[in-house]
Protein backbone atom coordinates (compact mmCIF):
# COMPACT_ATOMS: atom_id res chain seq x y z
CA UNK A 1 0.00 0.00 0.00
CA UNK A 2 0.81 3.51 -0.95
CA UNK A 3 0.31 7.16 0.70
CA UNK A 4 -0.94 9.09 -2.02
CA UNK A 5 1.24 11.85 -0.59
CA UNK A 6 4.35 9.61 -0.97
CA UNK A 7 3.57 8.82 -4.51
CA UNK A 8 2.59 12.01 -5.42
CA UNK A 9 6.16 13.39 -4.10
CA UNK A 10 8.05 10.71 -5.80
CA UNK A 11 6.71 12.32 -8.93
CA UNK A 12 3.98 9.37 -9.49
CA UNK A 13 6.68 6.67 -8.93
CA UNK A 14 6.51 3.78 -6.30
CA UNK A 15 9.35 4.23 -3.77
CA UNK A 16 9.22 0.87 -3.05
CA UNK A 17 9.86 -0.93 -6.65
CA UNK A 18 10.09 2.38 -8.51
CA UNK A 19 7.38 1.34 -10.83
CA UNK A 20 6.12 4.79 -13.19
CA UNK A 21 2.26 5.12 -13.06
CA UNK A 22 0.90 7.14 -15.93
CA UNK A 23 1.23 11.15 -15.24
CA UNK A 24 -0.67 13.49 -16.70
CA UNK A 25 0.05 16.17 -19.26
CA UNK A 26 0.48 19.16 -17.01
CA UNK A 27 2.15 17.62 -14.12
CA UNK A 28 4.26 16.28 -16.79
CA UNK A 29 5.34 19.94 -17.80
CA UNK A 30 5.42 20.77 -14.00
CA UNK A 31 8.04 18.07 -14.02
CA UNK A 32 10.10 19.38 -16.82
CA UNK A 33 9.90 23.33 -17.23
CA UNK A 34 11.69 26.05 -15.39
CA UNK A 35 9.49 27.90 -12.82
CA UNK A 36 6.91 30.45 -14.72
CA UNK A 37 8.14 29.40 -17.92
CA UNK A 38 5.03 27.49 -19.30
CA UNK A 39 3.01 28.81 -21.83
CA UNK A 40 0.07 26.40 -23.42
CA UNK A 41 -0.77 26.72 -26.93
CA UNK A 42 -4.34 26.14 -28.46
CA UNK A 43 -5.63 25.08 -25.40
CA UNK A 44 -9.25 25.64 -27.28
CA UNK A 45 -9.27 23.52 -29.96
CA UNK A 46 -12.26 20.60 -29.61
CA UNK A 47 -12.90 17.91 -31.64
CA UNK A 48 -15.93 17.54 -33.96
CA UNK A 49 -17.77 14.80 -35.51
CA UNK A 50 -17.10 14.63 -39.22
CA UNK A 51 -18.33 10.99 -39.80
CA UNK A 52 -21.44 11.38 -37.69
CA UNK A 53 -20.22 8.99 -35.57
CA UNK A 54 -23.12 8.05 -32.96
CA UNK A 55 -22.54 9.75 -29.52
CA UNK A 56 -19.03 10.93 -30.64
CA UNK A 57 -20.18 14.20 -29.87
CA UNK A 58 -21.38 13.65 -26.53
CA UNK A 59 -18.74 11.62 -25.26
CA UNK A 60 -16.09 13.99 -25.59
CA UNK A 61 -17.52 16.58 -23.89
CA UNK A 62 -18.27 14.45 -20.99
CA UNK A 63 -14.84 13.59 -21.48
CA UNK A 64 -13.67 17.19 -21.08
CA UNK A 65 -15.62 17.93 -18.02
CA UNK A 66 -14.39 14.86 -16.36
CA UNK A 67 -10.75 15.15 -16.92
CA UNK A 68 -10.42 18.98 -17.64
CA UNK A 69 -9.00 18.02 -20.87
CA UNK A 70 -9.70 19.80 -24.32
CA UNK A 71 -8.34 16.17 -26.18
CA UNK A 72 -5.69 13.95 -25.87
CA UNK A 73 -2.88 16.09 -25.96
CA UNK A 74 -1.35 19.18 -24.38
CA UNK A 75 1.13 21.44 -26.44
CA UNK A 76 3.01 24.85 -24.64
CA UNK A 77 6.07 25.90 -24.71
CA UNK A 78 9.00 26.63 -22.22
CA UNK A 79 12.25 26.59 -21.07
CA UNK A 80 14.54 23.58 -19.36
CA UNK A 81 16.97 24.36 -17.96
CA UNK A 82 17.41 27.59 -19.95
CA UNK A 83 17.11 25.35 -22.85
CA UNK A 84 14.14 27.15 -25.35
CA UNK A 85 11.70 24.21 -25.75
CA UNK A 86 8.51 23.35 -27.68
CA UNK A 87 6.40 19.95 -25.98
CA UNK A 88 3.47 17.88 -27.04
CA UNK A 89 2.47 15.63 -23.83
CA UNK A 90 -0.11 13.26 -24.55
CA UNK A 91 -2.41 12.07 -21.43
CA UNK A 92 -4.16 8.45 -21.37
CA UNK A 93 -7.11 9.23 -19.49
CA UNK A 94 -8.57 11.28 -22.36
CA UNK A 95 -10.18 8.75 -24.55
CA UNK A 96 -6.98 6.33 -24.05
CA UNK A 97 -4.74 9.10 -25.73
CA UNK A 98 -6.61 8.27 -29.27
CA UNK A 99 -4.88 10.56 -32.01
CA UNK A 100 -7.71 12.24 -33.59
CA UNK A 101 -7.51 15.14 -36.24
CA UNK A 102 -7.27 17.87 -33.15
CA UNK A 103 -4.14 16.06 -31.53
CA UNK A 104 -2.78 15.40 -34.73
CA UNK A 105 -3.32 19.11 -35.62
CA UNK A 106 -2.25 20.62 -32.15
CA UNK A 107 1.25 18.57 -32.87
CA UNK A 108 1.77 19.76 -35.91
CA UNK A 109 1.15 23.05 -34.59
CA UNK A 110 3.79 23.07 -31.79
CA UNK A 111 6.15 21.58 -34.49
CA UNK A 112 5.91 24.36 -36.30
CA UNK A 113 6.11 27.07 -33.72
CA UNK A 114 9.46 24.63 -32.57
CA UNK A 115 10.91 25.20 -35.97
CA UNK A 116 9.87 28.97 -36.28
CA UNK A 117 11.25 30.35 -33.08
CA UNK A 118 14.59 27.86 -32.86
CA UNK A 119 13.37 25.89 -30.55
CA UNK A 120 13.45 22.13 -29.41
CA UNK A 121 10.52 19.44 -30.17
CA UNK A 122 9.92 16.90 -27.32
CA UNK A 123 6.75 14.55 -27.77
CA UNK A 124 5.67 12.06 -24.99
CA UNK A 125 3.63 9.59 -26.25
CA UNK A 126 1.06 7.68 -24.31
CA UNK A 127 -2.00 6.35 -26.63
CA UNK A 128 -4.05 3.60 -27.94
CA UNK A 129 -3.22 5.15 -31.26
CA UNK A 130 -5.50 6.51 -33.88
CA UNK A 131 -8.87 7.43 -33.12
CA UNK A 132 -11.52 5.09 -35.30
CA UNK A 133 -14.49 7.50 -34.72
CA UNK A 134 -12.78 10.16 -37.20
CA UNK A 135 -11.69 7.67 -39.53
CA UNK A 136 -8.94 8.43 -42.45
CA UNK A 137 -8.76 11.83 -40.67
CA UNK A 138 -7.28 10.23 -37.96
CA UNK A 139 -5.04 8.42 -40.34
CA UNK A 140 -4.19 11.29 -41.96
CA UNK A 141 -2.48 12.87 -38.82
CA UNK A 142 0.49 9.89 -39.15
CA UNK A 143 1.53 12.02 -41.92
CA UNK A 144 0.99 15.13 -41.16
CA UNK A 145 2.84 15.40 -37.74
CA UNK A 146 6.24 13.40 -39.22
CA UNK A 147 6.11 15.95 -42.58
CA UNK A 148 6.76 18.79 -39.78
CA UNK A 149 8.93 16.75 -38.03
CA UNK A 150 10.97 16.59 -41.43
CA UNK A 151 10.54 20.41 -42.06
CA UNK A 152 12.29 21.05 -38.29
CA UNK A 153 14.84 18.54 -38.74
CA UNK A 154 15.85 20.43 -42.17
CA UNK A 155 15.90 23.52 -39.85
CA UNK A 156 18.63 21.28 -37.50
CA UNK A 157 16.55 21.38 -34.61
CA UNK A 158 16.47 18.45 -32.13
CA UNK A 159 13.64 16.19 -31.95
CA UNK A 160 13.55 14.01 -28.89
CA UNK A 161 10.46 11.17 -28.91
CA UNK A 162 9.90 10.15 -24.84
CA UNK A 163 7.69 6.89 -24.82
CA UNK A 164 5.79 6.18 -21.45
CA UNK A 165 3.67 3.56 -21.03
CA UNK A 166 1.39 2.31 -23.19
CA UNK A 167 2.70 3.65 -26.46
CA UNK A 168 0.88 1.93 -29.37
CA UNK A 169 -0.75 1.82 -33.14
CA UNK A 170 -0.62 4.68 -35.00
CA UNK A 171 1.58 6.94 -33.20
CA UNK A 172 4.29 4.31 -32.49
CA UNK A 173 4.13 3.99 -36.33
CA UNK A 174 4.06 7.64 -36.97
CA UNK A 175 6.08 10.41 -34.89
CA UNK A 176 7.09 8.54 -31.64
CA UNK A 177 9.51 6.16 -33.25
CA UNK A 178 11.38 8.77 -35.25
CA UNK A 179 13.00 11.04 -33.10
CA UNK A 180 16.48 11.78 -33.19
CA UNK A 181 17.02 10.57 -29.47
CA UNK A 182 14.20 8.16 -28.58
CA UNK A 183 13.97 7.45 -24.85
CA UNK A 184 11.59 5.57 -22.36
CA UNK A 185 10.27 5.14 -19.13
CA UNK A 186 11.41 2.00 -17.25
CA UNK A 187 8.88 -1.06 -18.47
CA UNK A 188 6.51 1.02 -20.63
CA UNK A 189 4.45 -0.89 -23.40
CA UNK A 190 5.50 0.25 -26.86
CA UNK A 191 3.99 -1.78 -29.48
CA UNK A 192 2.14 -1.31 -33.15
CA UNK A 193 -0.54 -4.35 -32.53
CA UNK A 194 -1.30 -6.08 -29.52
CA UNK A 195 0.05 -9.06 -28.20
CA UNK A 196 -2.91 -11.26 -29.16
CA UNK A 197 -3.31 -10.42 -32.53
CA UNK A 198 0.48 -10.43 -33.22
CA UNK A 199 0.39 -13.88 -31.95
CA UNK A 200 -2.37 -14.77 -33.33
CA UNK A 201 -1.46 -13.46 -36.94
CA UNK A 202 1.98 -14.92 -36.88
CA UNK A 203 1.06 -18.15 -34.76
CA UNK A 204 4.27 -18.33 -32.94
CA UNK A 205 5.23 -17.72 -29.66
CA UNK A 206 6.19 -14.19 -28.30
CA UNK A 207 9.61 -13.71 -26.36
CA UNK A 208 9.66 -13.28 -22.97
CA UNK A 209 9.38 -9.22 -22.40
CA UNK A 210 8.18 -9.08 -25.85
CA UNK A 211 6.76 -5.05 -26.67
CA UNK A 212 8.57 -3.21 -23.40
CA UNK A 213 10.87 -0.80 -23.20
CA UNK A 214 13.21 -3.20 -22.32
CA UNK A 215 12.72 -5.57 -25.31
CA UNK A 216 12.91 -2.44 -27.61
CA UNK A 217 16.40 -1.08 -26.36
CA UNK A 218 17.42 -4.50 -26.47
CA UNK A 219 16.15 -4.46 -30.29
CA UNK A 220 17.75 -1.05 -30.89
CA UNK A 221 13.81 1.11 -31.18
CA UNK A 222 14.90 3.00 -28.20
CA UNK A 223 18.10 4.76 -27.61
CA UNK A 224 17.74 5.02 -23.23
CA UNK A 225 15.91 4.26 -20.59
CA UNK A 226 15.75 7.03 -18.46
CA UNK A 227 13.79 6.97 -14.84
CA UNK A 228 11.56 9.72 -14.39
CA UNK A 229 13.69 11.50 -11.40
CA UNK A 230 16.05 11.54 -14.16
CA UNK A 231 14.25 12.77 -16.80
CA UNK A 232 14.74 16.33 -16.77
CA UNK A 233 18.75 16.43 -16.51
CA UNK A 234 19.65 13.80 -19.24
CA UNK A 235 16.69 16.22 -21.86
CA UNK A 236 18.97 18.86 -20.77
CA UNK A 237 22.22 16.98 -21.27
CA UNK A 238 21.31 16.10 -24.52
CA UNK A 239 19.89 19.41 -25.50
CA UNK A 240 23.57 20.71 -24.48
CA UNK A 241 24.96 19.02 -27.55
CA UNK A 242 22.08 19.11 -29.74
CA UNK A 243 20.84 22.73 -30.07
CA UNK A 244 22.57 24.87 -32.57
CA UNK A 245 25.04 27.63 -30.73
CA UNK A 246 24.47 31.07 -31.03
Amino acid sequence: MIHTLDLKQHNLVCPHCSHHFMMGAYERFKLLADEESFEETEANLISTNPLGFENYKEKTATLREKTGLKDAVVTGRFSMNGHPSMAAVMDFKYFAGSMGSVVGEKITRAIETATTEKRAMLIFSSSSGARMQEGMLSLMQMAKTCGALARHGEAKLPYISIFTHPTTGGVTASFATIGDINLAEPKCMIGFAGPRVIKETTHQDLPPGFQTAEFMLDHGLVDAIVARRDLKQQLSDLLDYMMPQS
